[in-house]
C-alpha cells in the first residue's frame, strides 16, 4: 500500500533521474551538461534537499508515514541520482549507494545538505 506521499516521491525520483541522465561524465572527468544548468550547490540543495525533506518530515511527524517498498526504492534511487549529479558537477565520477535513511541521519546531524552530499560521495566539503 502506498502512502499519500507517493505522487511527490515519484515526481522527485523522475526529476533526479532526468537530471542525472542529462549530465554525463566525460572521459577527462569533466561533466558534459546537455542543456542542464546545475551546480554542485543546486544539486545538493535543490535536488537532494527536497528528497531528504520528504523523508525526514514523514518520519518525524506525529503519525509517521509508512512508506511502501516501491516508495523507499524511489527515494533510494533519487538520493543516489542526486549524489551522482553532485559528484559529477565537482569533477568526480562515483557510483554511490547511500540509503535515504543514511543521508537523512547525516542531515539531522550536520544540518547542511551540501556537507551530506560531500560526505556520501567521499569528497571534501566545499
Amino acid at each position: 500500500m502506498s502512502s499519500p506521499l507517493e505522487p511527490r516521491i515519484r515526481q522527485l525520483a523522475t526529476a533526479a533521474r532526468d537530471v542525472r541522465d542529462a549530465t554525463v561524465a566525460s572521459d577527462d572527468g569533466d561533466c558534459d551538461d546537455a542543456g542542464v544548468d546545475i551546480t554542485p550547490l543546486s544539486a545538493a540543495r535543490d535536488g537532494l534537499g527536497p528528497v531528504l525533506a520528504v523523508y525526514v518530515k514523514a518520519r518525524s511527524s506525529d503519525e509517521p508515514v509508512q512508506f511502501s517498498q516501491a516508495e523507499l526504492d524511489l527515494l533510494h534511487r533519487a538520493t543516489n541520482d542526486w549524489l551522482v549529479v553532485y559528484a559529477r558537477q565537482r569533477g568526480a565520477d562515483v557510483d554511490p549507494d547511500a540509503t535515504v535513511r543514511e543521508a537523512a541521519e547525516l542531515l539531522v546531524d550536520t544540518h547542511d545538505v551540501v556537507d551530506v552530499a560531500a560526505q556520501l560521495v567521499g569528497l571534501p566539503a566545499e
